[in-house]
């Protein structure tokens, strides 16, 4: 039996899975003759982008509901190693798990430097339990004696996980607190750039005044220097800033997870495995990749982003190839030639920019209206879940730009 082996079951590993799965069916290799696994721990898919948010129970997609209709062989583990000359994957659990074609689809993690403090003491929104840790310890502080800081929260990292959570917590804790209290909500944001969301192009002085209408103080320019139980200190070389805060968000940045190094590559500084236009991993034969921890020039120019909105069609293309590669039938290659950033600002609304240098198009409820979109249905499998919706959304084309209504008219 020929087998793809799928590790992740993030936006590219189900993709990447129900891809191939589809390409099979089309290449009328039935359930004895070929077969599609994918390697995840949990029992679901995450819809991770949504993990600033509350609550988190729509962010899962029970993954028997996606891949018992489409054939995909669920093994609930963790790939702890790779064997690329002998063709398996070790887990924790089945033991090694033999493949013809694999698919390395691991995603990124949180990146957590050496700070002090701040293993022991920063919360997360890089996983479901991340979220869900932060979210039952929110709940906790009106519970709490009344300390200096209770009702003060620091998110450090202004990338976009960071700007939408900002913007999230205000009303989200006032929520929680008592009505009394509700004045005392403080929400903070730092970032070593010299501007808040800096990288948002023509959208950033726009996530500024939102978050500073949404009562966000902005500390730009400003980095973790330590932090305990009780709070952080900020620097910015000259100057140094405690804050009080029962509750610090760690938001710093992403690299590939550590099993992308199980391949005899050279990974690039975000640890990612560079692949080709086909995701093929370069110089390791039999092995694709898609997703945060694979590299492609997306548009034969600028290195893919780690985003779903690349991630999905990554997922799509390598799936599709790996079946194709497998049967000695024509690969297709990947090429995206648009690129759109939609930002979630909580109560405020949203932004939505298009283009590398972030072209500001459309704000407020109008983009919001788009990101709920994008949130609730885009990036979901299709709800009926049968087998020939899945596999037509599996399909390895590439979607339009998320519609929006523009602005400037266009």
């Amino acid at each position: 039996m020929k087998r793809i082996v799928v590790i992740g079951a993030g936006f590219a590993g189900l993709w990447s899975a129900l891809a191939a799965a589809r390409k099979f069916d089309e290449l009328g290799q039935r359930a004895d003759q070929a077969e599609v696994v994918i390697i995840n721990p949990q029992p679901w898919h995450s819809v991770r982008v949504r993990n600033y948010e509350h609550p988190l129970e729509p962010t899962l997609v029970p993954l028997d509901s996606v891949l018992g209709p489409t054939g995909v062989r669920l093994v609930q583990a963790k790939a702890t190693s790779i064997d690329s000359t002998n063709r398996s994957v070790m887990t924790d659990g089945d033991g090694a798990v033999e493949y013809d074609r694999l698919i390395l689809a691991v995603g990124s993690e949180l990146v957590r430097p050496h700070i002090a403090g701040l293993e022991q003491y920063a919360f997360d929104v890089d996983t479901y339990g991340g979220a869900c840790t932060l979210q039952a310890h929110l709940q906790t502080l009106p519970a709490l004696p009344d300390p200096p800081g209770r009702y003060t929260a620091v998110v450090v990292g202004a990338g976009l996980t960071g700007v939408e959570l900002a913007a999230e917590l205000p009303s989200r804790m006032r929520e929680i607190v008592d009505e009394a209290d509700r004045d005392k909500v403080r929400v903070v944001i730092a970032d070593r750039s010299g501007k808040i969301a800096q990288s948002m192009g023509g959208a950033q002085p726009v996530i500024e005044d939102a978050l500073n209408t949404l009562a966000v103080e902005l500390r730009p320019g400003m980095s973790l220097e330590s932090m305990d139980a009780q709070g952080v200190v900020l620097t910015n070389g000259a100057k140094k800033e405690r804050i009080d805060a029962c509750t610090v968000v760690w938001c710093g940045g992403m690299r590939a997870s550590a099993l992308a190094a199980q391949l005899p590559v050279t990974l690039d500084p975000a640890g990612r495995v560079p692949v080709d236009s086909f995701l093929r991993v370069e110089g390791v034969p039999d092995v694709f990749a898609a997703g945060d921890c694979a590299r492609i020039l997306i548009d034969g120019v600028r290195p893919s982003v780690m985003s779903c909105q690349h991630g999905r069609p990554m997922g799509r293309y390598a799936g599709n190839n790996a079946a194709c590669d497998l049967y000695a039938k024509e690969m297709l290659p990947l090429e995206i030639d648009w690129y759109t950033t939609i930002c979630d600002l909580g109560p405020w609304g949203a932004v939505y920019t298009e283009g590398w240098d972030r072209h500001l198009v459309s704000q407020g409820e109008t983009a919001k209206a788009t990101k709920r979109t994008i949130n609730g249905e885009r990036i979901y499998p299709p709800k009926e879940g049968t087998r020939e919706a899945l596999f037509a959304a599996a399909a390895p084309v590439v979607q339009a730009p998320p519609p929006t209504v523009r602005a400037d008219g266009q």
